[in-house]
């Protein structure tokens, strides 16, 4: 194939971008809103409604790691030499991963009700794009290989626990096994996205990114293929129970649906070769169908898209400040949420509906900051603007 020159956005990436960074806030909403007393993936109590709430939201880390990369490529194809791509690439890491410690974790104010510090996807985005600046020195063929290898092999050291390395367990957490690590009598370390897994998948992505230069209609049977080919990979391997999750499907007590749940129910922390299989197969797939595709609500996806760590770094705070004033009226007192089951206050009771209404008014209400600024970034080429 030869690729032609970029000379506009793609619509359909940022229209994905922007789906599943409001889709995000919907988890977001329900940790706030809606705790319960088990995890969603818990099929012995969970809803199917609560379960499905959960796992909607899988997708986003994935495709904001995959749509990544590809914009590294495109970023790079618009011009910039590997020299220039390997600093942004670097600069930018660095950035996320100081946003994650300081603007982030002051969003969600843990250091209010616990000492501890987490890290999650913004680090993880800012790691693998430091991996990703020195990765993009090797031949595009070199690169797509150690992504395949980082996603496909990586349950192989599921047996490799952080505690067989003593004092060095932490470096073993932060690559492959989420974990709490003190630092001190009174403060920690919450490792929640371990990194090898999505080092890979931002590494696939940028890969991927010559299909996005091709002719519209070369690259959407190119994505529908790698798309399908991708999800019926995630099918046969999940049915066999071999290999590719630590965590096998089961036949439920609870009838045949759950059992069918079982099978959706992958392993996230650290992202198993099956869950991003599920999550990044149909995100795939679904990239040439959302191209050309009209309308209000799909204008307004690609504008969430267009600004998705403006957004990010925006609705913490907004949804913690929402729910401190519903907690403060409702039940006279904030943060119980952080606290576990034994600190909620008499006569909470869960509700999913609930979660699900506020997530809408906050998404809505947020639509015309992210407009703003997604104007502001178009209107003002300064590169300081694509750091947010």
């Amino acid at each position: 194939m030869s690729p032609e020159p970029v000379s506009r956005r793609i619509d359909s990436i940022d229209l994905l971008r922007g789906l599943v960074i409001v889709l995000m806030g919907l988890d977001h909403v329900r940790d706030f809103f809606s705790p319960y007393p088990f995890q969603p993936e818990n099929l012995e109590q969970a809803s199917a409604a609560l379960f499905l709430t959960r796992w909607v939201t899988h997708f986003c880390a994935p495709v904001f790691l995959l749509l990544a990369g590809v914009g590294a490529s495109l970023w790079q194809a618009k011009g910039r030499s590997r020299r220039q791509l390997s600093a942004f690439l670097a600069t930018r890491g660095l950035w996320l991963i100081l946003l994650e410690i300081t603007v982030v974790n002051l969003g969600w104010l843990h250091f209010l009700y616990g000492s501890y510090v987490f890290i999650q996807v913004i680090w993880v985005i800012g790691c693998s794009m430091l991996f990703l600046a020195g990765l993009i020195w090797l031949p595009r063929w070199a690169t797509a290989s150690i992504g395949l290898l980082m996603v496909a092999a990586h349950n192989l050291l599921d047996g490799v626990q952080a505690s067989d390395f003593g004092d060095w367990g932490l470096l073993w957490a932060i690559l492959h096994e989420q974990f709490w690590q003190p630092l001190g009598d009174s403060f920690g370390l919450i490792v929640v996205y371990p990194l090898i897994p999505w080092l890979g998948v931002m590494a696939l992505g940028y890969a991927l990114g010559p299909v996005f230069r091709q002719r519209p209609e070369a690259r959407r049977a190119v994505l529908t293929r790698v798309g399908l080919a991708t999800t019926a990979a995630f099918l046969v391997l999940r049915l066999v129970n071999l290999y590719g999750d630590p965590n096998p499907w089961e036949v439920n007590g609870r009838g045949a649906v759950y059992t069918g749940l079982s099978l959706l129910n992958t392993t996230k922390y650290p992202a198993s070769l099956l869950f991003l299989l599920m999550t990044l197969g149909p995100s795939i797939w679904l990239l040439p169908r959302l191209e050309n595709l009209g309308g209000r609500l799909s204008r307004a996806l690609v504008t969430f898209g267009r600004v998705p760590l403006f957004f990010y770094l925006v609705h913490v705070p907004v949804i913690h400040l929402v729910a401190a004033v519903y907690s403060s009226a409702r039940y006279g007192g904030v943060g119980w949420w952080a606290q576990g089951p034994q600190s909620w206050p008499a006569g909470y009771v869960p509700n999913l509906a609930l979660a699900w209404v506020i997530w809408v008014l906050v998404t809505v209400a947020l639509y015309p900051l992210c407009l703003w600024f997604a104007g502001v970034k178009r209107r003002r080429k300064s590169p300081l603007l694509s750091y947010l």
